[in-house]
């Protein structure tokens, strides 16, 4: 048993790890092209105050989209903003607290976000966390879980009308939800989403992830289904050396730091991918995709069982108390 449910998807998770490391050896990271300007557009970007999420908001702004970053800890987001308006005066950017791993934060933001009355046309699903112990949130589901899924499943269903108030046809809405290679070795379980058997936190972390894919694709379905002009795609950023890796055990904090300065990408090349979904034109009315170092690429096999999205999709609104659509 400990051998099925522990150690088999750890070698999984670790292969998958090694396949990247390998193609980021031998492929350099994308370039990102000439993107259009996107004055007038506003957009949300969950975990933007370091790492990947405040590379992607710091280029967003650049683009001239009034950004919002996300986040849970007041003192980052200012010292991001501050950083981002040394760089250009002229961006605009704000932050706005909310906690991805409290339903009730997660409401309170969307409603203020709504009360303003402003447009909202690119929602970045950024923040994550990796290799905690078995922890659970205010309302008692396991963290990597709730939030690095969950509290985005919630916060983009409460968002999405005004996404579709926001777009139209050739000027799509987009939601970006970052993913990670770990999900090719996740399992969803829908008896028990919470790991509660037998927990192993880089499980928990792909199942997050595969999560995320499986969620993307349905979504897409269901807006593609209704003729919204909104877009949903999933990105891979491949391995990034972003404070993502500050849970590991010391040892492997020491090992690891050689091999991020030569192999693993920057926060800034890891948000290469994110900013390219969110903005490219070639990418206008294109949903359901899975990027990765710039091009479409297949997910795993799983993510595309439309039986296991249907039920997902249906167990997520039960969870966090949403009437299904």
């Amino acid at each position: 048993m400990w051998l099925l449910s522990v150690l088999l998807p750890l070698l999984k998770l670790h292969l998958c790890g090694i396949k990247v490391l390998l193609y980021q050896t031998f492929n350099r990271s994308f370039t990102l092209p000439v993107l259009p300007k996107q004055n007038g557009r506003v957009a949300i970007v969950t975990g933007g105050t370091r790492g990947i999420g405040f590379e992607t908001a710091k280029h967003l702004a650049k683009l001239g989209m009034h950004v919002v970053i996300a986040g849970n800890e007041r003192e980052e987001g200012a010292a991001a903003i501050r950083r981002i308006q040394e760089e250009d005066c002229k961006v605009t950017v704000e932050f706005a607290f909310v906690d991805l791993t409290s339903l009730k934060s997660v409401r309170q933001f969307a409603q203020t976000f709504q009360n303003r009355g402003l447009p909202l046309h690119v929602l970045v699903n950024n923040a994550g966390t990796m290799r905690l112990p078995e922890t659970r949130t205010e309302d008692g589901f396991e963290f990597h879980f709730a939030l690095n899924y969950l509290g985005h499943f919630l916060l983009t269903s409460l968002l999405l009308d005004t996404l579709k108030r926001s777009g139209r046809q050739g000027r799509c809405s987009r939601v970006v939800n970052m993913s990670s290679a770990t999900h090719y070795a996740g399992v969803v379980h829908m008896d028990d989403l919470n790991s509660s058997n037998c927990y192993s936190s880089l499980g928990a972390y792909a199942q997050s992830k595969l999560a995320l894919v499986l969620f993307t694709y349905y979504l897409q379905e269901q807006l593609a289904a209704g003729g919204f002009p909104v877009t949903a795609s999933a990105v891979d950023p491949g391995m990034v050396n972003t404070p993502l890796y500050d849970n590991l055990w010391s040892i492997a904090q020491a090992l690891k730091k050689p091999v991020a300065k030569i192999l693993f990408r920057t926060p800034a090349q890891g948000a290469s991918i994110s900013v390219y979904a969110a903005a490219a034109s070639e990418l206008e009315g294109v949903g359901g995709c899975y990027l990765y170092n710039g091009h479409r690429k297949q997910s795993s096999d799983t993510s595309y069982d439309s039986e296991l999205q249907a039920e997902l999709w249906k167990k997520s609104c039960e969870l966090v108390g949403l009437q299904e659509a």
